[in-house]
């Protein structure tokens, strides 16, 4: 299923002309996710938000577990909704995958926003997917962002279990392949409690590059853009639209 109705949501209108931001959803997560942050850009940014297999209205589809596959389809639907000023905004597993399809697309693209993530190049050996089942439970409740009573409910655990080992294995499975990168400026977003990513890390991005790179951290952990939803809308608000600050714009680099 390639075509963009199965796979990206649109919440909110957005005015004519309007850059686009097409938002990959973290591990476990969907792409009712990004619902507030569409809420909060529009009408002046487009907010696209990935729906990946397997979940919500794409339930009975099957799981993907490798981001390079998830890449080349996604890559295939964005590039057949045509032309026009696009960004990407990843988080976590989100970020990763986001990068490999800006990497397919090749060059155009307005910027690419990469949250709560290590550079491709800054990986660590993970093997999270492999634990038993309260175990990784306890791993997504460490990093918060799920509600805690989907994880301690036996019956709705069990449903988000399947969804959670599948991404779990496709992040931890993810390891950079060299070739080219991107040549669109990357902007960094870090909780500065984050367990998963160091400011070195994530300053690693600068190097996977040829455009301009900036590093933003703010207080809090894995999901940080859970309490500063206003600023990071409104930094994603300036840098797409130019009405304040700089735009990230492939002119600009």
């Amino acid at each position: 299923m390639t075509d963009s109705v199965g796979w990206l949501r649109r919440f909110h209108p957005a005015a004519p002309g309007a850059p686009r931001l097409v938002c990959f959803p973290h591990a476990g997560g969907a792409a009712s996710c990004f619902h507030p942050l569409s809420a909060t850009l529009a009408p002046a940014v487009d907010v696209l938000a990935v729906q990946y297999p397997g979940r919500q209205d794409r339930h009975a589809e099957p799981l993907v577990d490798d981001l390079f596959l998830l890449a080349d389809r996604l890559a295939d639907v964005l590039a057949a909704e045509g032309a026009g000023p696009v960004a990407f905004f990843g988080h976590s597993m989100g970020a990763s995958l986001a990068f490999e399809v800006a990497r397919r697309l090749g060059t155009g693209l307005l910027g690419l926003f990469v949250s709560a993530r290590r550079a491709p190049s800054a990986s660590r050996v993970g093997r999270v997917h492999e634990r038993g089942d309260d175990e990784l439970l306890a791993d997504v409740r460490q990093l918060g962002g799920t509600d805690v009573r989907v994880l301690e409910h036996p019956q709705l655990a069990r449903m988000v279990l399947p969804v959670l080992r599948n991404d779990y294995k496709a992040a931890d499975a993810y390891r950079y392949r060299p070739g080219p990168d991107v040549s669109c400026p990357v902007f960094a977003l870090i909780g500065d409690r984050d367990p998963t990513v160091t400011e070195a890390e994530a300053g690693r991005w600068a190097a996977h590059t040829s455009g301009r790179f900036e590093l933003k951290s703010f207080p809090g952990g894995h999901f940080y853009l859970n309490d500063h939803l206003g600023e990071v809308s409104r930094l994603l608000g300036e840098r797409l639209t130019g009405r304040e600050g700089e735009p990230l714009a492939s002119g600009q680099q």
